[in-house]
């Protein structure tokens, strides 16, 4: 069984806590470690190894926008889930450009923040299906793709590709889907990764909500 170690960061302590106790109840998550900021959390990070961080979008010192700005620059592979409210849907946006890979609201279940956290490790978007529409329509609001698509020169395979990604399959799942081999899928991913001039498929998940290809 693969150990998820898990970094939570909260200015409030009473939430760090809450989420430590019920977290570490699942066998696979090992909460390593809980911040009060960005700041202390990238301090954290570069003396102990972490998966994936619970981050709060308003704190002070360095909120979760900038937070994950300077964890994904220097720890491209850690991932960063916001934990937030409805009402900060500006603050989501921009840690989606940073890199974050969802968000899940403050209200959540444990239980669906504890399969968010195994979705994004996973590599795959996390959004919250309650306000995941109005969410996504304002990222991309910033950039309208879907008028744009042919200059990508996307192929027929690689828009198929770029859904099942959004849809949360990995790539041994798209590959059996689309009667491929894993490895040419992992090559088709990294041509659309280089297409469309991204870094990972938390990217290629948003760019896919974008332009219409998933909902």
């Amino acid at each position: 069984m693969n150990i998820i170690k898990v970094l939570i960061v909260d200015d409030e302590k009473l939430i760090r806590e809450g989420l430590k106790i019920i977290l570490s109840t699942h066998e696979d998550i090992d909460v390593v470690g809980m911040c009060s900021n960005g700041q202390e959390a990238l301090e954290f990070i570069r003396k102990n190894r972490v998966d994936i961080i619970l981050m709060d979008i308003r704190m002070p010192i360095c909120d979760g926008v900038l937070g994950t700005r300077i964890i994904k620059e220097e720890f491209e592979d850690i991932k960063v889930l916001i934990l937030t409210t409805f009402d900060d849907r500006e603050y989501i946006h921009e840690a989606l450009k940073y890199g974050a890979s969802g968000y899940l609201l403050k209200d959540s279940s444990y239980d669906l923040i504890y399969e968010g956290i195994k979705v994004a490790v996973k590599g795959s978007l996390v959004v919250h299906p309650k306000v995941a529409n109005t969410i996504i329509s304002s990222v991309s609001k910033e950039e309208d793709y879907s008028k744009e698509i042919e200059k990508y020169c996307l192929t027929d395979r690689e828009l198929t590709i770029i859904k099942e990604i959004a849809n949360g399959l990995s790539n041994r799942e798209i590959a059996e889907k689309l009667y491929l081999s894993e490895g040419t899928i992992k090559n088709n991913i990294s041509n659309i990764l280089t297409k469309l001039d991204l870094r990972d498929r938390t990217q290629i998940a948003i760019f896919a909500f974008k332009i219409g290809l998933a909902k």
